[in-house]
């Protein structure tokens, strides 16, 4: 039985209100994984979609999850309930072209 404990329903709320999943994950997946399959998962149609790991940015219970991390290390206790799925909010933030375009001054 504790192997349904172990593993989480997880969505992903995009900042236009539409999801990804709901997916099950092992607890002891990475954040950089939950990543990667949103960047695989990322809806053709939509614009600005993420294109590294880096791009995107996970948000649970008001917390930006850490690459380093695990899903089982990140989940809430308010968040987890049994047989549910839990949101996570995804944020994109497109690459700083900071290279080569400094300021002449």
């Amino acid at each position: 039985m504790s192997g349904a404990q172990d593993r989480l329903e997880i969505k992903f709320r995009l900042t236009d209100g539409s999801d990804i999943g709901p997916k099950s994950f092992p607890a002891a997946t990475s954040i950089v994984t939950l990543k990667e399959t949103i960047i695989a998962q990322w809806p053709k149609e939509k614009e600005n979609g993420p294109r590294t790991v880096k791009d995107v940015k996970i948000i649970s219970a008001g917390r930006i999850l850490e690459n380093n991390r695990t899903v089982g290390e990140c989940r809430s206790p308010l968040c987890d309930v049994p047989g549910g799925v839990t949101t996570m909010h995804v944020v994109v933030q497109p690459p700083s072209s900071e290279k080569g375009t400094g300021l002449q001054g």
